[in-house]
């Protein structure tokens, strides 16, 4: 028995310090090892083990306390009233074991009225309101002690900086909880301009947030596209507020931002409905979460129930199916998409993940791979979220199997054996052959469509059916089909293929900024086309302009630039061209719209605080020719500087950029 006991404490011991390490590279560091299922894994098992060994329960157990101790970097902050996790279940029949529990605490036989919410994936944060005015935000930390983070929380534009004077006077101490978080389309608007800018893109929207609001320097935090929402208060006995219901009614009424899905229900079937909505909804959120939070609505039930010693009775994290699991990488296979970029497309060991068997997974790109630091053979966690393409998280370092071989990525397009390329600032490599067959389906699609050369009949079908059969290899043969090719594919007809051939035979005297769409180039979509046709004229001139070139162009950045300049520079693209002129195509030419004036042909970047906003000046110096940047370089004719300029009036000056303030600016346009 003695023999026992000695080897359960040590595999607690083992689990704390595990449970120890990832808590601090989940909450501290924002950089998690392992998957959400396989932390829980440890915990429960740590749980499990600890109450049939109570004895062997110590005070620094993870099981005691909430997460991880908070950084060294923020002033600690001692929350009034401690900042609580939640049990959980995964179950219909986990969730009905909780409700017994909560009608045996309150001795009652009624159905309980429940709040339910979202269980957001972000930061929890505290911020405390003194005579209605925001004094002091902090992080929950280890639910007792946080990070003072106010002057980054003050820059979240939806939290109230100041209370109504009834809720002042009513609540001269006001403690509000709630989650900091960044929704999808910001997190994915923020990463490409990482990659822009050759920056490490963020891993995923929960450590975005995290990180973002755990900057040193607020004006870091203040770029960030954050959000708050709040729910909840962290006392029960404030007057006229004694339900989860009002509080939230409280919150909502102040200006705070309360999750649209927040419902009270009544009993199992009111929650267990809420539940299912929340799921078939999860995908179409605009941000992540992980389960439902349910909470006894009731205050003085709440106070009844009580805590345990890390979570409260009255409430309970009900948690989608694992969305993660572990499974091994049998190989890599490269895709190549309509744009030429070419997709590391790994195959797994099938894995069941949330509910679907799952056998390939998204690897991104190169870079992925080698920050994943991912080899064949390794064992690997795969995140499948709603109906997103599976992608794989990380590597189990300590399985993998020896002698296991490195991802090398290809050098030639493993469609059609052309050269690949990688532009600078870019992640993705791509082929640049027009007649790629890997691309031709959804580029003929996206030829014909009405953005661009607007073929009435040409879809997808029709244009698969073509390629198949061998009529058309480059989107320029189109405008070479005859209706005997035609008529020989499925339901086809006579009438049919005429019309077709009819709207092809128009779609050759289309405007030069529909072909420019029409021609695929990556960042080029109808509004850069029309940008492009109104400086250059014809597509000709256009062929010869040089990367610096066309970025002198307004609204051409760098990026896109480098994109026209290699998709002209490819002599399969300039063949389709010419074919496409032999196939009849006229690609006339368009009036130019080039602003002349002082600034023709000169850079600007504006900065600091001016009479105007900026886009007001902006519009003044394009008006004039001139082309407006963000960042100070050696290319950069003038800065134009207002009050309280940082940094880019520095770095004008070390490089010598002639610096113009207001008055000077608008001197020179007279």
């Amino acid at each position: 028995m003695g023999s026992t006991v000695n080897d359960t404490a040590k595999e607690l011991e083992k689990l704390r310090t595990d449970i120890e390490k990832h808590n601090r590279l989940y909450y501290v560091d924002d950089k998690p090892s392992i998957s959400d299922a396989e932390y829980d894994h440890l915990f429960d098992r740590l749980l499990d083990l600890e109450k049939k060994h109570p004895e062997l329960i110590t005070p620094d157990s993870p099981s005691q306390r909430v997460g991880a101790k908070p950084s060294k970097r923020f002033e600690p902050i001692v929350h009034r009233v401690a900042m609580l996790s939640l049990q959980k279940v995964t179950t219909q029949e986990e969730f009905g074991e909780f409700d017994r529990r909560v009608h045996e605490g309150l001795n009652i036989e009624d159905h309980i009225h429940y709040s339910t919410e979202p269980k957001l994936d972000g930061l929890a944060v505290e911020l405390i309101y003194e005579k209605g005015l925001f004094v002091l935000g902090s992080t929950r930390g280890d639910g007792s002690t946080g990070e003072n983070v106010t002057a980054n929380l003050k820059t979240i534009r939806n939290i109230p900086l100041k209370l109504s004077d009834q809720a002042a006077h009513a609540y001269p101490l006001l403690e509000v909880r709630g989650e900091v978080i960044m929704r999808k389309s910001a997190f994915e608007k923020i990463n490409r301009k990482h990659i822009e800018h050759g920056e490490a893109p963020l891993a995923n929207p929960r450590n975005g947030a995290a990180g973002s609001l755990r900057q040193l320097n607020p004006a870091i935090t203040a770029v960030r596209p954050l959000m708050f929402y709040a729910y909840g208060i962290s006392s029960t006995t404030l007057k006229e507020l004694d339900s989860q219901e009002k509080v939230m009614n409280l919150l909502k009424g102040e200006g705070f931002s309360v999750n649209e899905m927040c419902r009270t229900v009544i009993g199992i079937e009111g929650v267990s409905l809420a539940f299912d909505n929340l799921q078939i909804k999860r995908s179409s959120l605009d941000y992540e979460i992980d389960g439902m939070v349910v909470k006894v609505d009731d205050f003085a039930s709440q106070e009844k129930l009580g805590q345990i010693s890390r979570a409260p009775r009255w409430a309970v994290a009900w948690k989608f199916a694992a969305e993660e699991a572990e499974t091994v990488l049998e190989g890599v296979e490269f895709s190549v998409g309509r744009t030429g970029a070419i997709t590391p497309v790994a195959k797994l060991n099938p894995v069941r993940v949330s509910g679907v068997t799952v056998s390939n997974a998204s690897l991104h790109n190169e870079d992925e791979i080698n920050r994943l630091d991912v080899h064949l053979g390794d064992t690997v966690v795969i995140r499948r979220a709603g109906d997103v393409i599976p992608e794989v998280m990380s590597v189990v370092d300590n399985q993998r199997p020896k002698g296991a071989k490195k991802i090398l990525f290809p050098k030639d397009c493993p469609s059609c054996g052309h050269k690949i390329v990688r532009s600078e600032g870019e992640a993705a490599w791509r082929c640049l052959n027009s007649g790629c067959p890997a691309q031709l389906d959804g580029r003929i699609y996206y030829f014909a469509s009405k953005s661009a050369f607007d073929i009435e009949g040409l879809g997808d079908k029709i244009a698969s059916q073509l390629i198949q059969a061998g009529f058309v290899k480059s989107p320029a043969d189109i405008f070479f089909l005859t209706k005997e090719q035609l008529l020989t594919l499925d339901l086809m007809a006579d009438k049919r293929a005429q019309n077709l051939l009819a709207a092809i035979d128009h779609a050759r005297k289309v405007e030069l900024p529909r072909i420019l769409t029409a021609l695929g180039i990556l960042g080029v979509g109808e509004t850069a086309a029309k940008l492009l046709a109104g400086y250059v004229g014809t597509v000709d001139a256009l062929m010869k302009l040089t990367a610096e070139e066309l970025e002198e162009i307004h609204g051409i950045g760098p990026i896109i630039a480098r994109n026209i300049s290699q998709f002209f520079a490819d002599k399969s693209n300039r063949e389709m061209i010419q074919r496409m002129k032999d196939g009849g195509v006229i690609f006339p030419h368009f009036k130019t719209t080039r602003a002349e004036g002082v600034f023709s042909g000169k850079t600007l970047v504006i900065t600091g605080t001016l009479s105007q906003p900026r886009e007001h000046f902006k519009a003044l110096i394009e008006k004039n020719g001139g082309k407006v940047t963000d960042s100070v370089s050696a290319k950069t004719d003038f800065l134009v500087c207002g009050e309280d300029a940082g940094s880019k009036l520095d770095k004008a000056r070390k490089l010598g950029v002639t610096v113009l303030r207001e008055d000077d600016l608008l001197g020179m346009i007279g």
